[in-house]
């Protein structure tokens, strides 16, 4: 703990005898306050919110993740900064963004030399681990157990770099690191609180099942996504530089099998999604078991109520949304995550917020759970006070956005932009072209109305917005100069 206590932390530490509980530590039940609770970072890979069932999926349901909603809060509008693996585990650790941070890509090499809330805790007297997906490049810095998958990992029988030591693993990757989670919680210090790490590979490309659950959905019909037939007729160039389309993009190696003869193009294309979205969604169901294994270890072991316990997932996915899938567009699907929070004394059971957060204030809230200040360059907030149901007055409004990666994979055109709770503009500054989208009128981002007169004062808003973002965070990668309108 800092020998200085703030006058945020003096308050909250009153408020344990019941002064301003709302936003007082950790008052667990009436037996007594733990100062420095646990932390269990959940954050699978692709998991887009819309496979949710707690987030109204119209496809999956999802138990375990739903027994975790109701225990604590569900953010509505959480977003990723770059929709792209790598920089959002980068982010993660900094509570940057990728401009600040420098892994802008996943060709990228994460310099683990850097400030990380990791080591701020363990500085701090936490036990510290990371297991699962790393995908940063360089080695795991700040935590005192590392157990990584090299690269994207395998789902079966899949190499680990344990402690720098290369690992090789018999099973199903998503049940593999689950028990390593698991037995690492065990074997943790007794006199450390823990932060842990638990990064599962699944539900990230090539979609392979375990098991378990190889037939499920094999007589189903999964339901197409509104958008699966968009033209984007009102969009630029970037829509259809693209090479993510279901249609076109999707090969034998992710359906794996050869269609049957004779289909038509349309038929084609949606034979391809159900082989790729039964796939996506089986592993999602593994995924869900085993994040319910994990609960009921904590459960068992009395540490649900020392524990905080966050889920979500690096980035969207689109789910043939547009047409597509993978991420990296600002568009919904790939931008929003979900992030489910369980934090005893702090969040009500069974609640959900609209306010925006990112995954910038990932870090400054673990700090904050812990007692810990953050650095002052961090990116993000703490999210105690919308956790609580308390959201500051000078909450953010908008939350800016910029992707790198080009021109592979995908040939996704570079883009910057700002998102409010009802519009969103984006930028593709390497094309010059501008999209605006009325989110309350067109929630599946149909039409661009950038060049709409009626848009024009919200038009310039988000424009002044987007370049006092820029600044504010210091990046100048991709200033956007407005065009005459």
């Amino acid at each position: 703990m800092p020998k200085r206590m703030s006058r945020r932390r003096l308050l909250g530490a009153t408020s344990a005898a019941g002064i301003g509980a709302a936003l007082g530590p950790w008052v667990l039940g009436a037996e007594r306050v733990r100062q420095r609770p646990n932390i269990l970072y959940i954050m699978s890979d692709d998991h887009a919110a819309h496979a949710l069932s707690c987030y109204g999926s119209r496809i999956n349901k999802t138990p375990h993740l739903d027994r975790l909603a109701a225990g604590g809060m569900r953010l509505d509008n959480c977003f990723c900064t770059n929709s792209l693996c790598g920089p959002s585990r980068a982010t993660l650790l900094t509570g940057k963004y990728s401009h600040a941070h420098g892994f802008r890509a996943n060709s990228g090499r994460f310099d683990g030399s850097q400030q990380t809330f990791a080591k701020l805790l363990q500085k701090a007297g936490y036990y510290t681990a990371v297991i699962g997906k790393w995908h940063l490049a360089s080695e795991p810095t700040g935590f005192d157990y590392s157990c990584v998958l090299p690269g994207q990992g395998a789902y079966v029988d899949p190499a680990f770099i344990e402690m720098g030591a290369s690992r090789k693993t018999r099973g199903y990757v998503t049940d593999i690191i689950t028990d390593m989670v698991i037995d690492q919680l065990k074997k943790r210090p007794g006199d450390k609180p823990f932060c842990m790490l638990y990064h599962p590979k699944a539900p990230h490309r090539s979609w392979q099942s375990d098991d378990k659950h190889a037939r499920m959905y094999e007589d189903v019909e999964i339901p197409l996504p509104p958008t699966f037939d968009d033209d984007w007729a009102t969009r630029g160039t970037a829509a259809r530089d693209q090479q993510m389309t279901i249609e076109k993009h999707l090969g034998r190696g992710d359906v794996k099998a050869d269609p049957p003869a004779g289909l038509s193009a349309p038929q084609l294309k949606r034979w391809k999604y159900q082989r790729f979205i039964k796939d996506y969604l089986r592993c999602v169901a593994s995924l869900d078991d085993n994040i319910g294994r994990v609960l009921d270890f904590l459960d068992e072991a009395k540490l649900a109520q020392d524990t905080i316990v966050v889920y979500t997932s690096d980035n969207g996915f689109f789910l043939g949304d547009h047409g597509w899938y993978d991420k990296r567009f600002m568009y919904e699907h790939s931008l929003r995550v979900p992030m489910l929070v369980r934090w005893p004394g702090v969040t009500k059971e069974a609640t959900a917020s609209p306010d925006l957060a990112i995954n910038c204030d990932f870090a400054p809230t673990f700090l904050d759970a812990a007692g810990v200040d953050a650095p002052a360059d961090m990116h993000g907030r703490s999210l105690r006070g919308v956790l609580a149901g308390a959201t500051p007055a000078d909450w953010r409004t908008s939350a800016y956005y910029h992707y790198y990666e080009f021109p592979q994979p995908h040939h996704v055109h570079p883009h910057c932009g700002v998102r409010t709770r009802s519009h969103k503009l984006i930028h593709f500054h390497t094309l010059g072209e501008w999209e605006l989208y009325d989110l309350e009128q067109d929630p599946h981002e149909l039409k661009n109305v950038y060049a709409d007169a009626a848009y024009a004062k919200v038009r310039a808003e988000l424009e002044q917005e987007l370049r006092r973002l820029q600044e504010q965070y210091k990046d100048n990668t991709a200033v956007p100069a407005s065009r005459p309108h």
